[in-house]
């Protein structure tokens, strides 16, 4: 991390703080974090300390603990350096070192932080001709942003501009291709049905998702810069609508789960996505995402991919339609499957038995999600063809 919003302050001017009491909170990347006190003292936030939506850099002094019978710093303003000096409390980065001794390279050739090279990558950015802002004139993440956010239209939220920001670099980065299907949903209904309605639509497509990945992995990939890298888990994102934006909160190893365990954990990390609570490591290695509107009452729709996953599965609405069932017409729960996928990393016809594969796994879904024959309704069932 480069740099956060300030959030606010957790404790108050004046208050007494020991080691590991929560400080103040951050927004960086999607979450909010708190962050602890690493040393003991009486806190004094001066007046031009950050206020809530400031940003923050790395290394930035915000406010001061002093110990006991220590003053108050001359002036009380960050920019006065008190003797002896208060114990500091600053924006922490463990990384920190290693960048300011990178910092110190070759001179005339530009410094730039890993974290600033991905990002740069990310957003279609030539990094060599982004002035370094850092020190010894290193060019950070901040700087990437920067420049990418040049047409970036005002008065969005941190998360809404992290969100643009991914979308374009996906569009900018892939080569995307929407596929579109229908599958016979009228055994998962039933299913649900039974069940009451625990584990919701969405926890079982995300386990019957896992198991067809298992058997295309071409759609299980990520981009590591220019390669491509199958993943041995399957790591599924699951779009949240949230107040403050849309997250894509992981579960991890979703194939290896029960449908009890997924279940479980869909629904803790939706909500502490909601609440912000998620940590960035839950919001990153995904390996592919599923994104959901049929609450929406929407059919079909073109889903971006989550970059640098390579597929992306867009859920519509299941709608009880007459349809053909041999030589007569019969009611069927019907659903729309959206799948858009990366065409450099596969083509239309993997993908399409991707699609197959899923199609038939909702049809006939109770192997898939781990259920005894004892889970199945009388009648229920039986794939039609």
């Amino acid at each position: 991390m480069e740099e956060g919003t300030f959030s606010a302050w957790l404790k108050q001017d004046g208050d007494p703080v020991l080691a590991g009491d929560l400080l103040f909170a951050l927004d960086s990347d999607k979450v909010t974090q708190d962050v602890e006190s690493l040393d003991a003292g009486t806190l004094h936030i001066p007046p031009d300390a950050p206020k809530p939506g400031d940003k923050v850099e790395v290394g930035q002094l915000l406010a001061y603990l002093l110990a006991a019978g220590e003053g108050i710093p001359a002036g009380g303003a960050l920019a006065v350096k008190p003797e002896p000096p208060a114990q500091p409390i600053s924006f922490p980065d463990p990384s920190l070192a290693s960048v300011q001794a990178n910092a110190q390279g070759i001179v005339g050739k530009p410094i730039v932080t890993p974290r600033a090279r991905r990002v740069a990558g990310e957003l279609g950015v030539n990094w060599a001709d982004v002035p370094g802002t850092g020190r010894g004139g290193r060019i950070r993440e901040a700087d990437i942003r920067a420049a990418a956010a040049v047409q970036r239209p005002k008065g969005l939220s941190s998360t809404r501009q992290t969100t643009g920001e991914r979308m374009l670099a996906s569009q900018q980065k892939t080569a995307a291709v929407t596929l579109h299907t229908t599958a016979d949903a009228t055994s998962l209904v039933c299913l649900r049905r039974e069940l009451k309605a625990v584990p919701t639509y969405n926890d079982m497509l995300v386990k019957l998702a896992a198991a067809a990945l298992r058997l295309h992995p071409a759609l299980n990939s990520r981009w590591d810069g220019e390669t491509l890298a199958a993943s041995p888990a399957v790591n599924i994102g699951i779009a949240v609508d949230t107040e403050a934006g849309l997250l894509v909160p992981v579960i991890r190893d979703a194939a290896a789960l029960t449908l009890s365990e997924v279940s479980a954990r869909s629904r803790d990390l939706t909500e502490r996505a909601r609440a912000r609570r998620l940590s960035g490591d839950e919001l990153r290695g995904g390996t592919f995402t599923i994104t959901n509107l049929g609450s929406y009452r929407i059919d079909a729709f073109t889903p971006i991919i989550n970059y640098p996953e390579c597929a992306i599965l867009g859920v519509g609405r299941i709608l009880r339609q007459p349809v053909a069932v041999g030589d007569a017409i019969g009611l069927r729960d019907i659903v729309t499957l959206s799948l858009t996928f990366d065409h450099r990393a596969l083509d239309g016809a993997p993908a399409a038995r991707f699609l197959q594969t899923l199609t038939g796994l909702i049809e006939s879904p109770v192997q898939a999600l781990g259920l005894s024959a004892g889970a199945v309704p009388s009648g229920g069932f039986q794939r039609e063809t």
